[in-house]
């Protein structure tokens, strides 16, 4: 028991080691980028990496950051534990935010005890049918989830920002026409609560909190969870085994786009108060290498959630401080995902590792 403990012990403490290892490989490829906008690296990254940190806005506003790519990842969790690769985290929010915004909006005269519930529920409901609709497009039709998911991001995209600038938008914007396309407030009833005056921390990190724990005990604890898993681990022994593998596939997606919705849902009620342009800031997609970052793990995220929350809101104080043009922001984040999908491939193969190694000890015998 003590030899398999410390082997467990062991193969997290190289998972961490891989994993760090290649968020620190993308930050130096990325003061090249740094160098050539002829800017300083060190100083950038001094910015980057201590900013979020150094005062209570920076690390209010980086669990603001953390509460939508935790509530997204969580989704990407389920629905690559059970086979699908959801990429449709972006679009997913997009239409928690517009459905959540719409209802509040259309039954503003309904009391907050049945509005606030009302308003949760449309969001997470809308996400997760936007989901649910790559989910079925697989299990019946076998169509790629990826592609699938890529190209609902675009519809979902267009259809947000039809309606922000047309049959919802604020009624002042017309009026006074400054063209800024955002839907009015919602009612001041269903606004979530700031934990902290005078920040824009609220209570949905919290709500973010309690599902990262109900998700674990759904996917580890409960039948439902076990046979998400089993029809991602092998979709054709589960379906011998007499799970509806079909059945759950969409199931998972469904799950995944509620959770992104209810990202987009807490982005309206507790952060901005209103449906406006650019209101995801790319949250779907680093979602995707938070919960990679976190392997998977409905737990593991979220000190992951934290950590990639501090680098988005690190590379906004560097662009600003150092005066670093948001292409090479950009170029930074890519490198940092491309970096970490790729050490997944080193985890999950242990002995292409060991093969890497290998071969430097061999190139260091030969220089000596």
């Amino acid at each position: 028991m003590i030899l398999v403990c410390g082997r467990l012990h062991l193969v997290k403490g190289k998972t961490l080691m891989v994993s760090f290892a290649a968020l620190v490989g993308a930050l130096l490829i990325g003061a090249i980028f740094i160098l050539l906008a002829k800017s300083d690296p060190i100083r950038a990254y001094g910015v980057m990496l201590t900013g979020p940190f150094s005062s209570m806005f920076g690390i209010t506003e980086t669990l603001v950051r953390t509460t939508p790519l935790l509530l997204t990842g969580l989704g990407i969790i389920i629905s690559f534990r059970s086979g699908v690769l959801n990429i449709g985290g972006e679009g997913q929010i997009l239409m928690g935010a517009i459905a959540s915004a719409g209802v509040a909006l259309t039954f503003a005269s309904l009391p907050g005890l049945v509005l606030f519930p009302l308003v949760l529920l449309s969001g997470a409901l809308a996400g997760g049918l936007w989901g649910g609709i790559a989910g079925f497009l697989k299990a019946r039709l076998k169509v790629n989830e990826i592609l699938s998911t890529v190209m609902l991001n675009q519809i979902a995209a267009q259809l947000y920002l039809l309606l922000i600038r047309g049959i919802l938008i604020d009624p002042q914007e017309v009026a006074y026409g400054t063209g800024v396309p955002q839907t009015a407030l919602v009612p001041d009833v269903v606004w979530l609560t700031r934990l902290i005056p005078g920040t824009r921390l609220n209570t949905g990190f919290i709500l973010a909190l309690v599902l990262a724990v109900l998700t674990y005990i759904l996917l580890m604890r409960t039948t439902v969870g076990y046979r998400l898993r089993a029809v991602g681990e092998g979709p054709e022994a589960s379906r011998y085994a007499g799970i509806n593998v079909p059945f759950y596939m969409v199931l998972s997606m469904f799950l995944a786009g509620a959770l992104a919705g209810l990202a987009g849902t807490v982005e309206v009620l507790g952060v901005h108060h209103r449906a406006l342009e650019d209101i995801s800031a790319g949250y779907g997609f680093s979602a995707i290498v938070a919960a990679l970052f976190g392997r998977l793990h409905p737990i593991g995220i979220i000190p992951a959630s934290v950590l990639f929350g501090a680098l988005i809101l690190g590379a906004d104080m560097m662009q600003r401080a150092v005066s670093i043009p948001a292409a090479i922001v950009m170029v930074i984040q890519g490198f940092v995902i491309l970096f970490v999908v790729a050490s997944d491939v080193f985890i999950r193969r242990p002995e292409l590792l060991e093969q890497f190694k290998s071969w430097r000890r061999r190139r260091s015998g030969e220089v000596a």
